[in-house]
C-alpha cells in the first residue's frame, strides 16, 4: 500500500525508487495498491462508525487497499493489520464533531 501521487497519509510512504531499502525484493511483491488520502480517511471513519474500530489513518489506508483487492479476487482470504489508533486524529477533519 502506498499513497497515490499527491496524497499524504500519515504512517504510509510512497518510496521513490532511489530510496527503496536494500532488503526490498520487488519479485516478492504481487502488487502495489495506491490509496488516496480521501479513501484512507473515509475508510477510517467507516471503520469507527460501522465496525466500532477506532483506528488511525494508516490503518484506514491499509483496509481501503484490502477492500480494493477484494473486488479483484474471488475466494481469497485477505488480512489487513490495524496498527494505529484513532485518538491521535480527534482534533482533525477525520473525525469531525457533529
Amino acid at each position: 500500500v502506498q499513497p497515490s501521487e499527491g496524497s499524504s497519509i500519515p504512517g504510509i510512504r510512497r518510496w521513490p525508487e532511489e530510496y527503496l531499502p536494500k532488503i526490498y525484493e520487488a519479485s516478492r511483491v504481487d502488487q502495489i495498491i495506491d490509496v488516496t488520502q480521501d479513501e484512507a480517511e473515509n475508510t477510517t471513519r467507516a471503520l469507527a462508525i460501522e465496525e466500532g474500530i477506532f483506528a488511525g489513518i494508516s490503518s484506514g489506508g491499509a483496509v481501503a487497499a484490502a477492500l480494493k483487492l477484494s473486488r479483484q479476487v474471488e475466494n481469497a482470504v485477505i488480512v489487513s493489520i490495524i496498527c494505529d489508533r484513532g485518538d491521535r486524529y480527534l482534533s482533525t477533519d477525520v473525525f469531525p464533531a457533529e
